[in-house]
C-alpha cells in the first residue's frame, strides 16, 4: 500500500509543515502524517506570526527557502514593525493573519510541493531496527518505511486539556491526544517530562463595545516576512486594546479554588513570558490593571481571540470576569479557555542538526523539544527537515552558528542548556542580535540555501542584485558631499548644528535621527540618485552606514569567537582531568558532548554564556 519513503514527517503544524517542505524541495521522498487533514498547519492559538524576536525568525525561514514568510504574507490582515523607536536590531516585523486562509494556504503550497505525500492517521509507535529509526506504526496498524523520521507531534503527546476542575484527554480544542510514541521512547532510554501551555477564550466581535477600546492600526506602509514578491492586502483591520480592572481580578480569584493550576492537577510547568491571566494577577499583585489585546481571527469571521487573557479557569468564572472588562459588558463566548499539558523531550538529548543521540534518523521538532511559539516551531522544523534529507542522502549536516542566525540562537541554547520551561526566543537571547537583524537575513543565509538547493535562482539573484545596489548607494554617499545651503534648513528642523562648509552625505547621515529619505528631499542629486534603488537597498546602505561601528565590533568579535567554537572536542576526551571543573559540570558537559556526527567526532562546541 505504501511505498519506502526516504522521510516521514508526523504532525502537520508550523513544524512539520516546514519539515515536510524542505525535504521535499531537497529531493527527498516525503510522507507527512497527520491526525487531521482539516487541520493542516491550524493556528493553535492566536492569529498572527512574528514578534519581537520572532520576526527575525519567520524573515530567518523565508531566506532559508522555508514556506513561513510567503504564507504570512499572503493571509495578513494586519502588518506593524515592532520597536521601531529602537535601534534596527530590534526592529520585528508583526502579522495579523486570517488564520483560515493562512492554514487553506500551507495546505495548498504543500499539495503544490513535488514530493510530498499525505496521509491521515496516527503514528503510535516507530520502527527501530539496529538502533535505527526506520519507519512508522499507525493507529491502524500500518507499518510504513522510510530512512528518517520526523517527529513534530506539538501539544498532543499525552495530551491533558483542562478547564476549571474539569480535564479530558486532548491535543488542541476537539481534537483527541496522540498516545504510545512517548512510552516507547522512553522504554529505549529516552527522557521526558511534561509541560503546559494555555490559551484565551474566543469571544464573537458583534458582542463588543469598541468605542470603550484603543485602536491599534497597521502601519501605513505595509510591510512583509518574505524577500519574494508576495501579495499584500491594499487594506488592513485593526485590532483593539482594553484593561482589566480591580473588579475583574477579584472575580478572577473567586475561581482559584477550582483552578487546576493552583489546585495541583497540572505538573507541566508553563511558559514565563506568556503567563495566564490568574497567574499575572497572582504574581504581580500590586498592578492594578493588564492589558489585553482585541485581536480578530480573519477577513470573514466575526471571531476574536483575546490576547492577554490565556486562563484555564471555570467557564462560569471566564465570563464574568470578561463581562466586568471595559467594552466587553454583553459578551458572548464562542469557546471557553484552557490549558494543556503535554509530553516533552528534554533537547539535550539531541545534536546540533535536531537529530537524537539514541537513535540514528530520529529528528524532533517544535514543542516536542520544549518550545513554543509557531515561529519557533517552524525554523526547528526546517532544520530537522533539511538534516533528515542530509543525513538519508549522505550529505553533510546543516548546521547554523550563533552568529549566522537566531535559529542557530534557538537550537544551540537548547542543545547545549535545555529547558524545563517552553522555551520562547528573545532578542537579548541573541548575544550578535546587531549581525542578526530582520533586514539582513536574505544577505546571510540566501547563498547557503541557495548552495544546498533550497533556495531558488530568482531568490539568489534578488540578494546579488540587492547586494549590488547597497554597494553602489553607499559609494554615492561616500563620495559625493551636501553644501550648506542645501542641508542646514533640514538640520534645522532637527535642531542640530548646522554645517559651514561642504560636508560627505554619509557623515551627515550619522547624526542622530537623520534619515536618509529626509536627506534626499534637500539634496537634488541625492534626489536623484535614489530613484534607480529600491527601498529595500536604500534602507540596507543607511542602516549599514550607520551602525557601522557597532557591526564591525561585532564581526571582530564572532572571529575570535569561531577560533574556539570551530575546535571540536573528541568524544574520547576526559573531562575529569580539568580539576578546575566542578564534578557535577563535568557530568554536564560530558553528557551534553556524547553526539556522534558519523566521524566519531562530536558536534557539541564552546558557546559564549
Amino acid at each position: 500500500m505504501f511505498p519506502e519513503y526516504d522521510v516521514i514527517v508526523v504532525g502537520a503544524g508550523h513544524a512539520g509543515c516546514e519539515a515536510a517542505a524542505a525535504a521535499a524541495n531537497l529531493g527527498s521522498k516525503v510522507l507527512l502524517v497527520t491526525m487531521n487533514m482539516q487541520t493542516i498547519a491550524q493556528m493553535s492559538c492566536n492569529p498572527a506570526m512574528g514578534g519581537i524576536a520572532k520576526g527575525q525568525i519567520v524573515r530567518e525561514v523565508d531566506a532559508m527557502g522555508g514556506y513561513s514568510g510567503i504564507v504570512s504574507d499572503e493571509s495578513m490582515i494586519q502588518f506593524r514593525m515592532l520597536n521601531r523607536s529602537k535601534g534596527p536590531a530590534m526592529w520585528s516585523p508583526r502579522v495579523q493573519s486570517d488564520r483560515m486562509v493562512f492554514a487553506a494556504k500551507w495546505r495548498e503550497m504543500l499539495e503544490n510541493t513535488p514530493n510530498v505525500d499525505f496521509y491521515q492517521d496516527m503514528v503510535k509507535g516507530l520502527i527501530i531496527k539496529d538502533n535505527r529509526a526506520c519507519g512508522v506504526i499507525t493507529g491502524l496498524g500500518h507499518e510504513i518505511s522510510a530512512k528518517a523520521v520526523v517527529l513534530t507531534n506539538g501539544t498532543f503527546l499525552n495530551g491533558i486539556i483542562h478547564i476549571g476542575e474539569k480535564n479530558f484527554g486532548g491535543g488542541r480544542a476537539a481534537e483527541k491526544a496522540a498516545t504510545g510514541i512517548t512510552e516507547q521512547l522512553v522504554s529505549l532510554g529516552f527522557e521526558s517530562d511534561r509541560l503546559k501551555t494555555g490559551t484565551p477564550p474566543r469571544i464573537d466581535g458583534r458582542s463588543l463595545d469598541y468605542s470603550k477600546m484603543e485602536e491599534q492600526p497597521g502601519d501605513e506602509v505595509i510591510g512583509g516576512f518574505s524577500y519574494t514578491n508576495t501579495k499584500k492586502p491594499t487594506q488592513q483591520r485593526s485590532c483593539w486594546i482594553t484593561y482589566t480592572n480591580d473588579i475583574v481580578h477579584e472575580i478572577l480569584k473567586t475561581g482559584f479554588d477550582r483552578s487546576p493550576m493552583f489546585a495541583g492537577r497540572i505538573d507541566g510547568v508553563g511558559p514565563r513570558y506568556c503567563p495566564s491571566i490568574e497567574d499575572k494577577i497572582n504574581r504581580f499583585a500590586d498592578r492594578e490593571r493588564h492589558q489585553l489585546f482585541v485581536e480578530p481571527e480573519g477577513w470573514n469571521t466575526v471571531e476574536i481571540y483575546v490576547n492577554g487573557f490565556s486562563t484555564s479557569l471555570p467557564e462560569d468564572v471566564q465570563y464574568k470576569a470578561l463581562r466586568l472588562v471595559p467594552g466587553f459588558e454583553n459578551v458572548r463566548i464562542f469557546r471557553p479557555g484552557y490549558a494543556i499539558e503535554y509530553d516533552y523531550f528534554p533537547p539535550t538529548q539531541l545534536t546540533h542538526t535536531l537529530e537524537t543521540k539514541l537513535i540514528h534518523n530520529l529528528f524532533f521538532a517544535g514543542q516536542i523539544n520544549g518550545t513554543t511559539g509557531y515561529e519557533e516551531a517552524a525554523c526547528q522544523g526546517l532544520m530537522a527537515g533539511m538534516n533528515a534529507h542530509q543525513k538519508v542522502k549522505e550529505k553533510d549536516p546543516v548546521i547554523l552558528k550563533r552568529s549566522d542566525a537566531y535559529i542557530g540562537v534557538l537550537i544551540d541554547d537548547l542543545i547545549s542548556k535545555g529547558t524545563e520551561e517552553p522555551y520562547r526566543m528573545f532578542t537579548s537571547r541573541a548575544e550578535f542580535r546587531t549581525l542578526l537583524r530582520q533586514d539582513n537575513a536574505d544577505l546571510r543565509l540566501t547563498e547557503l540555501s541557495y548552495k544546498l538547493g533550497l533556495a531558488s535562482q530568482e531568490r539568489m539573484d534578488r540578494v546579488t542584485d540587492k547586494k549590488s545596489q547597497v554597494e553602489k548607494l553607499k559609494k554615492f554617499l561616500h563620495e559625493n558631499v551636501a553644501v550648506p545651503e542645501e542641508i542646514n534648513p533640514y538640520l534645522a528642523q532637527l535642531n542640530s548644528s548646522p554645517i559651514s562648509e561642504k560636508q560627505k552625505l554619509e557623515k551627515i547621515l550619522l547624526r542622530p535621527d537623520v534619515e536618509l529619505s529626509m536627506i534626499a528631499q534637500f539634496v537634488p542629486a541625492l534626489q536623484n540618485e535614489m530613484q534607480q534603488y529600491d527601498q529595500e537597498s536604500i534602507e540596507q546602505a543607511a542602516i549599514q552606514i550607520k551602525y557601522e561601528t557597532y557591526i564591525n565590533k561585532e564581526v571582530e568579535l564572532v572571529a575570535r569567537m569561531s577560533q574556539l567554537e570551530d575546535h571540536i572536542i573528541p568524544e574520547s576526551f576526559d573531562y575529569k582531568r580539568i580539576q578546575a571543573l566542578g564534578n557535577e559540570a563535568r557530568e554536564k558537559i560530558k553528557s551534553y558532548s556524547s553526539t556522534n556526527t558519523g566521524t566519531g567526532e562530536s558536534h557539541f562546541r564552546h558557546q559564549p554564556k
